[in-house]
């Protein structure tokens, strides 16, 4: 298995960085370097955490084997955060992530581990924001369950390393690398908002195909009924409208779902209703109109 490194986020729990890495180091994972994305201590618990892991890490050592230990606390400017209350804050903890992430993808080419344990929960949010655009199909996010009752013994690294009977355990999170399928994105130097525009666009785009392509395989009375459920009428309402039978609406309805079915790639087994129409083609008209 190849050498990886993992990459937590902490408040004032150190034992969410142990726990993490004896977890991944259990499953065989060859893990050489931890980095620790944290606020600045502003008070003695968080700054009690940050001594605690430090102190599990002795000469680039971590249990005996070879892993050195990074501490990357978030910046907006010069200045390094206590918090993030404001955009402002929230936009520079994102920078901060994004740029970490991308060194260690070009200097390390290893494979990630991102463990969003501890801390703000912007700063999870800010780090997974940021892992879509940087991480590969070879990297991981995860979550970490700890059960309540050894949750409360561990609190404030009263317990540094479970065992295996303690059932703490990550959970892997779900993640779309659009940097992967667009590498462009890896190299777009803009605020998080920018490039979370330009991914949005993208789908919007994509979703606008296929909404199209559904539009051009139906009837002029198919169309109608699609419009009239896009719009958030109900069969009923639809039935009405159109001075139609409800049995009418209905067969119509389900001629358009079969085509969505074929447009977005829809397994059988999923139930469509009525409301997917509104869903997807609501936007889309409102758009047209706009």
């Amino acid at each position: 298995m190849p050498d990886s490194t993992l990459i937590v986020t902490m408040g004032g729990q150190a034992q969410v960085v142990t726990f993490a890495l004896d977890w991944l180091l259990a499953q065989g994972e060859q893990v050489r370097e931890v980095f620790v994305l944290h606020l600045l201590p502003k008070d003695e618990r968080t700054r009690r955490a940050v001594d605690q892991i430090a102190q599990e890490f002795s000469g680039n050592r971590y249990q005996g084997r070879p892993c050195r230990l990074n501490f990357r606390v978030m910046q907006h400017g010069p200045a390094k955060l206590q918090d993030i209350t404001t955009n402002a804050e929230a936009e520079a903890t994102w920078q901060t992530v994004y740029r970490l992430l991308g060194e260690i993808k070009d200097q390390q080419q290893r494979p990630l581990h991102l463990c969003l344990a501890g801390g703000r929960r912007m700063m999870g949010l800010m780090a997974l924001s940021a892992a879509m655009l940087i991480c590969g199909h070879q990297d991981r996010v995860w979550h970490m369950y700890t059960p309540t009752e050894f949750l409360a013994r561990a609190k404030n690294g009263a317990i540094m390393h479970a065992q295996p009977e303690d059932g703490v355990g990550l959970i892997q999170v779900p993640l779309v690398p659009w940097g992967a399928y667009f590498p462009a994105f890896r190299n777009l130097a803009q605020p998080s908002t920018q490039i979370i525009a330009a991914q949005t666009a993208w789908l919007d785009e994509t979703e606008r195909a296929h909404c199209q392509a559904v539009i051009n395989r139906l009837t002029k009375r198919q169309r109608e009924v699609l419009r009239w459920f896009a719009a958030g009428l109900t069969p009923q309402e639809v039935a009405e409208k159109l001075k139609i039978q409800l049995v009418t609406v209905n067969n119509h309805n389900g001629a358009i779902l079969a085509e969505c079915r074929i447009a977005w790639n829809i397994p059988d087994e999923r139930r469509l209703t009525y409301h997917f129409i509104r869903e997807k083609f609501g936007p889309f008209f409102k758009t047209d109109q706009a």
